[in-house]
């Protein structure tokens, strides 16, 4: 390949042009020993022999930091003479950016593992695991194993019906759970067999051949699922497995925040949709939130991408990094000179994999695609899509495993969304997102050389702080400002997080059910006079206000308001308050108080006469004070006695002409003057 550092320089916005070294590894190891001594962080353009360039830093004693990127599958190995100076400067560009860590949490593992599967290939894999492990077998199928002649592995019958936890907190309960008779001759043979028999184990090494135990298993961290007719891959499975002792970091992949979450209120249900996409059931429902159990966790990030408020937010990395990224790249590329960028998003397995065969055996990628590497493809939110066209990206790629077809759900949706306000503004027919499931390079490389070309879209700069939805809207907006189409209000799909909600004023008496069940705020009462208003581009359409209200009067519009009207309140419903007839206090809506008046008023018996009806149109204060000059108030009573005090005591001695000595009152005195 050609490196043109000239060109790199220029695209970089260096003054200084670089020397290029092409045997770094080898002949010019001395080079990068002298970069080491003077200190300074090194980007190594090479990701092949990372593994060599830390083993010579660690021989120099050296503390210099190190990173690494690949510019040679991913740029240089390409087919055509197109110039990818840009694209490199790019990919050294984005390398170089410092993102904030993920946090991480601490497992711990003893070594107890569960070997579940059938006949000698069972017992094998549970004799060799010994060695490393505490292995106890559990044996769907005994019928063809040779009783041992010493029982170096406890073995036991039964079926797994059920299975929960994660790496180091295994729970099983097993059916026809049976121990096996010592005295077993001919055939392994087992005694005293029940059902519901529960236990727990650190891993569990799966080679049944049948259904896994848990939904998205591979995600499922100490859990391992072989196919016991492949002892390759068996074979794997064990050296893994066999490594699983002690305490290990596992990183948090998403944060929770309960305090924006619209799952739910008052036992009324609104989102749901990150139970819904949770491929790991790492998510259960907690009352008004969430719960996600970190150790299930499997870093997909679905829930992440589909939440929408935010509440739930990736970390691995976190949004502002990795939209920063993607600005860097794109930025980098168009200031280099490079045309048409478009952003190719893929993990860095499957994504990895398929880049390298494309360019060692294929044509590569074309000079235009820059790869944009990620923990997980179906992390990615549109927040992050809008956020890389704004920056200037044509079109975005998300390459997908066929393997992850079914955790995909909340991906497509994201891109349909941005699809959905691209097309509305006026930028072409053809999707500015797709998202590509294929694990064929051949096919790959036809797709991605086969883009058409879309109309070059407006590079904007800006910087992407705050929350999730204020980032998106700040990137769509800027899209709207240069679009072929602008628009104010354009319709979105069924379950877009954007929208507003409209309120059948004939049927809503105020009473402010909406209000209180609303999660973000976005309907809101007033102090001062029966009313609500409400706010657009805080509602992310739960749909709580409309499961609580009772009059079911509301409806959701997915909708999304260009316009500063949709940060402004607006009055969705109001009226005049009712005065007290007794005080003049307002206490309520004029309607609502002369509805019930006409209902109950000389046909309820507690409001029978005109009288008693009254009190309907009274505040709280002045009811009460009506009811006790009622006839008949079942309030009333006998009239309370005077109290007695030592006045009454010295009148009635002098009044007796009875006394102590010097006039004192006696005991006697008390006693006898009950009257």
């Amino acid at each position: 390949m050609t490196v043109n550092a000239k060109k790199i320089a220029a695209g970089l916005g260096s003054d200084t042009i670089p020397e290029v070294h092409s045997h770094l590894c080898r002949t010019e190891a001395g080079k990068y020993a002298e970069a080491l001594r003077e200190g300074e962080p090194l980007l190594i353009a090479c990701t092949q022999e990372a593994p060599l360039f830390q083993e010579l830093a660690g021989e120099a004693e050296s503390t210099t930091a190190l990173n690494f990127t690949n510019i040679r599958e991913r740029a240089g190995w390409c087919a055509g003479k197109a110039d990818v100076s840009a694209k490199m400067a790019a990919l050294l560009a984005e390398a170089a950016l410092d993102v904030t860590p993920a946090g991480s949490i601490s497992l711990k593992s003893q070594g107890i593992c569960l070997v579940y599967g059938a006949g000698e290939a069972a017992l094998d894999a549970a004799r060799k695991l010994s060695a490393r492990l505490s292995v106890t077998l559990l044996l769907t199928d005994a019928t063809d194993i040779i009783p041992p002649a010493i029982v170096d592995v406890p073995i036991y019958s039964g079926k797994v019906v059920a299975a929960s936890g994660g790496f180091g907190n295994f729970e099983v309960i097993v059916d026809n759970y049976a121990p096996t008779i010592p005295s077993s001759k001919d055939a392994v043979q087992f005694t005293m067999a029940r059902d519901g028999a529960a236990s727990e184990c650190d891993l569990i090494f799966d080679m049944s051949g049948g259904t896994p135990l848990f939904p998205s298993h591979e995600r499922r961290d100490g859990y391992f699922h072989v196919d016991p007719s492949h002892p390759a891959g068996v074979m794997e499975a064990m050296f893994e497995i066999s490594d699983l002792v002690g305490e290990f970091e596992k990183p948090l992949y998403v944060t929770y925040n309960p305090d924006i979450c619209a799952h739910s209120r008052s036992r009324k249900t609104g989102c749901t949709r990150c139970l819904d996409v949770c491929p790991a059931s790492a998510i259960t429902s907690e009352g008004d939130i969430v719960s996600i159990d970190p150790v299930l966790c499997g870093g997909c990030g679905a829930c992440a991408s589909v939440c929408p408020t935010g509440a739930t937010s990736y970390a691995y990395p976190g949004r502002e990094d990795l939209i920063r990224r993607a600005q860097m790249l794109v930025s980098t590329f168009l200031g280099a000179g490079g045309r048409e960028p478009v952003v190719l998003v893929h993990d860095g397995v499957h994504g990895n994999g398929i880049i390298s065969m494309m360019s060692r055996y294929g044509k590569g990628l074309p000079a235009n695609v820059i790869p944009f590497a990620v923990n997980e493809t179906t992390s990615v939110s549109h927040d992050f899509l809008s956020s890389a066209l704004a920056s200037g990206a044509e079109r975005i790629v998300l390459l997908c495993d066929p393997k992850k077809q079914d955790e995909l759900e909340g991906l497509q949706a994201q891109c349909e969304l941005v699809n959905s306000i691209m097309g509305s503004l006026g930028y072409g027919e053809a999707p500015r997102t797709v998202v590509l499931v294929e694990a064929d390079p051949d096919k790959v490389e036809a797709e991605l050389h086969g883009l058409k070309t879309a109309t070059q879209l407006k590079p904007h700069s800006f910087t992407a702080i705050g929350d999730k939805r204020t980032i998106a809207r700040s990137a769509l907006t800027l899209l709207n400002e240069t679009a072929p189409k602008p628009q104010e209000v354009i319709d979105l799909p069924d379950g877009a997080p954007y929208g507003r909600i409209t309120v059948n004023t004939e049927g809503c008496t105020l009473c402010l059910a909406c209000v209180s069940a609303c999660p973000v705020n976005a309907i809101q009462d007033n102090s001062d006079k029966p009313q609500i208003t409400f706010v657009e581009q805080a509602c992310v359409q739960c749909g709580l206000c409309r499961n609580t209200c009772p009059e079911s009067v509301i409806t959701l519009e997915p909708r999304f308001d260009f316009t500063n009207q949709a940060m402004s309140p607006i009055v969705l419903n109001e009226e005049e308050p009712f005065e007290c007839i007794t005080c003049g206090k307002p206490f309520g809506t004029r309607s609502s108080v002369e509805r019930i008046s006409a209902q109950l008023a000389g046909k309820h018996s507690m409001f029978a006469d005109e009288e008693r009806s009254q009190v309907i149109k009274m505040c709280d204060d002045c009811r009460i004070n009506h009811l006790t000059t009622l006839t008949n108030n079942p309030l009333a009573g006998d009239d309370r006695p005077r109290v007695r005090t030592t006045m009454d005591y010295l009148e009635a001695r002098e009044a007796r002409g009875k006394g102590g000595k010097n006039g004192e009152l006696s005991v006697h005195d008390f006693l006898l003057d009950d009257d």
